[in-house]
């Protein structure tokens, strides 16, 4: 199998062997081996193996970047929808401002968005996430737009080429959430055009050439507009 393959694997295929690779997320390991936990994309890179959900919600891991919008606020915390099966804490430790007790809607309220971090995912799915990071902070402006969380790492490419391609050509800001939430703000021509790129990678997610394919696409359209 190689770095490449778009396979598709179904729930208990054998993908490996821990002594070859490490076992990511969608796999379980039984006596050495590696296992699909889940239907899914098969992605191997050159530690893990990975299985990606073909369909449904995020499934949340530690230190990913994800975008999430507040459905409550509470005395010293909120609680955050990032398109996982649970809503996530998001403590006031965990943010950059001097919050007081009680006045955590000054700063985040129901209806906000934030760029943030999984913190913590604990084996009962309690999730913890934080602003404490560079890049993250409460969202002003842009527009929100939902991808399948399965085709998250066919939008960001291999080391962010894909991703690269679209802000470069389309001169936008794009923020990628792993929890298949895409930000976006430039102009709105522009922003039409990252849609509809965004749209055409997760319809056409497995087929091969695709990067270049969008790259030709984005030439055009940057020849078109100038």
């Amino acid at each position: 199998m190689s770095k490449e393959t778009r396979e598709i694997v179904i729930p208990s295929q054998l993908l490996g062997d821990i002594k070859d690779k490490k076992a990511g997320r969608g796999t379980f390991i039984e006596k050495g081996k590696i296992y699909a936990e889940v239907l899914g994309v098969l992605n191997i890179n050159p530690e893990y193996i990975n299985v990606v959900p073909l369909k449904g919600r995020y499934d949340p891991i530690q230190n990913d970047f994800v975008i999430g919008i507040i459905i409550e606020a509470m005395s010293s915390s909120w609680l955050v929808d990032i398109n996982a099966a649970y809503p996530a804490l998001l403590h006031v430790n965990e943010v950059p401002w001097d919050v007081d007790f009680g006045e955590t809607e000054k700063y985040l309220n129901m209806g906000d968005t934030v760029m943030a971090k999984v913190l913590s995912v604990d084996q009962e799915k309690k999730l913890q996430i934080t602003l404490k990071d560079r890049n993250l902070y409460k969202v002003k402006g842009g527009l929100i737009i939902d991808a399948e969380p399965s085709k998250v790492p066919r939008i960001i490419g291999k080391k962010a080429s894909m991703i690269s391609l679209i802000k470069k050509y389309t001169n936008s800001r794009i923020f990628v959430g792993q929890n298949g939430r895409i930000w976006i703000d430039g102009e709105p021509n522009r922003v039409k055009k990252v849609i509809d790129i965004i749209n055409m990678i997760e319809q056409e997610s497995l087929s091969y050439g695709l990067t270049n394919k969008i790259e030709d696409l984005l030439k055009k359209y940057t020849k078109d507009v100038h």
